[in-house]
């Protein structure tokens, strides 16, 4: 299976491609055949079946389907004192693939961008999926202007301005934390410029749960809504929110919901934790049961509540909201 096959078949035909790789993964991937059988799902008849392996299992090895060199490994930025997920990418031009198709899908050709990143703790990390993911974007759209930003307010401030001078479509892309820190120093109406948070307060301030963060945003930057970006290290794709905090996956991936007591119960609407297909991790595991609460509609929309108690604050977490 490739990654032309599972666009070509991923809008008519998911569950069979789901069947597929599952059956494939099993075969190849021995860490989860071992969790497979240890809780007694090996053969699924549906998607509320599949076993989905606990997201933890990316911290203590790395988890890989088949044999091979990775190309490169993406870390988790975590928190600091906390072990890292790890992430084996056999072969990025599948990543890039399937970031540019996704991105262009939400945005439309990201040649029509300019790109400012926001990112202070992810730069201060090497590999970071979230770093690649944007320089790739920055790379792609080509925008001489577009570029990555680390304390560095005069100038940033001097290129979202320049931007509104000339009402050039631009993307503000930040962490939580920083987006907050800009605000201190930067009030202004954006008309041109879309803000697009990606993460929570990686322990540089209180969390704030986010319709908190947003509504800050939305009153110090004069715009009707914020974006999100919903990712992380262990998987390839990106579910994104144009606003309303609702978030939607592209046509190979898939968000369904497990009861917090009973993992293996697995249900496709209501509220619990965030289980996800992702079809792009050919050569990981493209069946994930992160640590986030969620709330996953009948139409396969979902919101992000925050994080199961207990579980590590990682950058795409915010408080728990009510």
């Amino acid at each position: 299976m490739d990654w032309p096959e599972i666009q070509r078949r991923s809008l008519e035909d998911f569950e069979g491609l789901v069947r597929q790789l599952q059956t494939y993964q099993l075969a190849e991937n021995p860490l989860y055949r071992q969790y497979a059988e240890a809780v007694g799902q090996t053969q699924a008849r549906s998607l509320t079946e599949i076993p989905f392996l606990p997201i933890s299992f990316f911290k203590e090895q790395l988890v890989m389907t088949g044999a091979f060199t990775p190309e490169a490994i993406f870390e988790s930025s975590g928190t600091t004192g906390a072990i890292p997920s790890r992430h084996a990418i056999r072969d990025l031009s599948l990543y890039r693939h399937q970031l540019h198709q996704n991105f262009e899908r939400v945005y439309g050709p990201v040649t029509d961008w300019c790109i400012l990143a926001l990112l202070p703790s992810y730069l201060e990390r090497g590999n970071s999926s979230l770093v690649y993911m944007v320089q790739e974007l920055i790379q792609r759209g080509g925008n001489p202007d577009s570029g990555f930003y680390l304390n560095e307010w005069d100038r940033l401030i001097d290129q979202l301005e320049k931007g509104e001078r000339a009402g050039r479509k631009t993307l503000l892309i930040g962490v939580g934390f920083a987006l907050l820190d800009l605000c201190e120093r930067y009030q202004t109406r954006f008309q041109h410029t879309t803000v697009l948070e990606t993460g929570g307060m990686k322990g540089r301030r209180r969390e704030w749960i986010r319709e908190e963060v947003h509504t800050h945003l939305c009153t110090n930057f004069g715009v009707e809504c914020v974006h999100s970006e919903y990712g992380m290290t262990e998987l390839l794709s990106q579910a994104y929110s144009v606003g309303d905090g609702v978030f939607e996956c592209p046509p190979w991936m898939r968000v369904l919901i497990r009861e917090e007591e009973d993992p293996l119960s697995v249900r496709t609407s209501g509220r619990g934790l965030i289980n996800i297909i992702d079809l792009a991790n050919i050569h990981s595991c493209a069946f994930i049961a992160t640590e986030d609460v969620g709330e996953l509609m009948p139409d396969g929309r979902f919101r992000v509540l925050g994080r199961r108690d207990g579980a590590e604050l990682r950058g795409c977490s915010l408080l728990l909201t009510s």
